[in-house]
């Protein structure tokens, strides 16, 4: 999109994070406004100053954000508002070192434990899971399924993620859209 551009590659301007998407791992996504279709978000964007994230627009929340967590895209929407929220209380450097942070744990996930069925699974994990919780379970598998089969690995890995989600009330699945 012509006018448009991004600073921060790890969280788009309508709170997604975009580089633990599947599409941005494939090399399939442009990004914001970068792609084969323009983004009316971006667009929005521009026509509110240029700002970088819609949390500092002062019309946010506007409707555009109304049911936009309801349903996925090959990215969790879920937790969109709740980033931006926490992008604003944190603050953008505290928030892109945790970005980054994540993108590594994915890395590694993907790296080791990836049988080449677990992509979205990760993706999800590591968008919706705490840090903390995500640091920890890399931590415990890395100790513990050294000796396995990468298959085994996998299903290991998956098990400990949908453990972590199930205590705290995550469901690790993409939301279709209800038609």
């Amino acid at each position: 999109m012509k006018g448009f551009t991004r600073k921060d590659p790890y969280l788009s301007l309508c709170g997604l994070n975009c580089k633990l998407c599947s599409m941005e791992l494939g090399g399939h996504c442009g990004g914001c406004g970068f792609g084969n279709q323009s983004c009316p978000i971006a667009r929005c964007g521009m026509e509110h100053g240029g700002v970088e994230y819609c949390v500092q627009c002062p019309e946010y929340p506007c409707p555009r954000y109304e049911g936009s967590d309801s349903c996925d895209s090959f990215i969790t929407h879920l937790h969109k508002k709740r980033d931006l929220e926490k992008l604003r209380q944190v603050g953008g450097t505290d928030y892109a070192a945790e970005q980054v942070e994540k993108r590594h744990i994915l890395d590694r996930l993907l790296a080791g434990y990836n049988d080449g069925r677990k992509k979205t699974l990760f993706c999800l994990a590591v968008n919706l899971l705490e840090l903390e919780d995500l640091r920890m379970i890399l931590e415990q598998a890395d100790r513990e399924a050294g000796e396995l089969s990468r298959k085994e690995k996998a299903a290991y890995m998956s098990g400990l993620l949908q453990a972590c989600a199930t205590e705290n009330g995550i469901v690790l699945k993409l939301r279709r859209k209800v038609t």
